[in-house]
């Protein structure tokens, strides 16, 4: 410490501030202390490299949304899968309440019964096909009988045995039937020789 004019040393007073009240500046700093960078400015994209990332996640979208078609369609052939071996297994009983109406048997409790079943089962979407007098269709009928008749132009089904079950378009049973056609070839084979042998007994 600097002697004082008494002879005593005075005290030295040291400002620990970190700012200098005169210059505003942070005392120790190095001077030679560099500035902070600036950061980098992003190199411009380049409009191929856009492209290109845009095609790809157009690519991306248009798979999820066919992927998310796929999965609903397969929900739906699912269900309606279920619902038609659950229904097939319920035509016996459809038939037999069937035939209970066709005899007068359908009566008191069994009739209501029967009647919410058949409402179930068309609610889920079951319809009932094939009457008398449609025309034979193969791809819907199962002919069971077989006969000629003049009444009938084309093979016709005159007699409906059980009828026929579908989901939609999807037949679950076919109708089974009686066909009946126009004539049969072997009459028609006779009247086509009848009048040759006319001809034949007059020569």
């Amino acid at each position: 410490m600097p002697p004082r004019d008494n002879g005593q040393e005075e005290p030295v007073i040291r400002d620990n501030r970190k700012i200098d009240p005169e210059t505003g500046q942070v005392r120790g700093a190095s001077a030679t202390q560099e500035a902070p960078a600036p950061q980098a400015e992003e190199a411009p994209v380049d409009g191929d490299l856009l492209a290109e990332r845009t095609a790809d996640l157009q690519r991306l979208q248009a798979e999820y949304t066919n992927y998310r078609r796929r999965v609903d369609r397969d929900r739906v052939s699912m269900r309606e899968q279920a619902v038609a071996g659950t229904l097939a297994e319920l035509l016996p009983v459809l038939d037999d309440i069937g035939r209970a109406r066709d005899h007068g048997e359908l009566t008191g409790g069994f009739a209501k019964v029967a009647e919410s079943l058949e409402a179930v089962v068309t609610k889920l979407g079951l319809t009932a096909f094939g009457q008398k007098g449609d025309p034979f269709d193969p791809t819907v009928h199962e002919a069971l009988m077989h006969s000629y008749s003049p009444d009938v132009t084309e093979p016709t089904a005159i007699e409906v045995l059980q009828p026929g079950y579908r989901i939609g378009e999807r037949v679950l049973r076919p109708a089974r039937v009686a066909v009946a056609e126009p004539s049969e070839p072997a009459e028609e084979s006779d009247r086509d020789a009848s009048p040759a042998s006319a001809d034949d007994d007059e020569n």
